[in-house]
């Protein structure tokens, strides 16, 4: 019975130690690979106009959601600007629903507070979930104008938008 726990608690101190770096270095997400904690400079100004981001050519941002089992769960997404305010989509396949086919937004559905990434910057920020579809029609509209005329891939679909509120 000693032996069982001296493992359990070397696995376990093991455990608390590899968090501990995680923490310290963020192991950030990398392209379609998500990650854990988001690492940058904290900016307590309320943002009240988000066109920096197309002013300084941002492509995609980096999205840290909370988890129920306490350790942050990031992703790497693309975003859109509608009005100089920020918004967010999730793309669908056939099959897939709002919100548990996405981790993140599973996680959002739960627990709408978000820190986001853009350059080395770090918002804090609230997700509400737009519903009204003429917004989500601007929205979407505003999109295929940035993109191009690009639109979701055959059989895909929004499965939902969010509005991004400063905390």
């Amino acid at each position: 019975m000693k032996t069982v726990l001296k493992v359990l608690g070397g696995i376990l101190g093991c455990v608390v130690l590899l968090l501990a770096v995680l923490r310290i270095t963020g192991f950030e997400p990398h392209g379609l690979h998500p990650g854990l904690w988001l690492k940058g400079d904290l900016m307590t100004t309320p943002v009240t106009d988000w066109s920096f981001i197309a002013r300084d050519r941002v492509r995609t941002l980096k999205i840290q959601t909370n988890t129920w089992y306490l350790l942050p769960h990031s992703v790497t997404i693309g975003y859109i600007l509608y009005n100089d305010q920020l918004y967010l989509d999730s793309i669908y396949g056939e099959g897939g629903n709002y919100p548990p086919t996405r981790r993140w937004n599973k996680n959002v559905a739960r627990d709408p507070h978000v820190r986001i990434k853009i350059g080395n910057k770090l918002y804090d920020c609230t997700l509400v979930r737009v519903t009204d579809p003429a917004e989500i029609a601007a929205v979407e509209e505003a999109k295929a104008r940035r993109s191009r005329g690009a639109r979701a891939p055959e059989g895909s679909r929004v499965g939902v938008v969010y509005h991004v509120l400063d905390n």
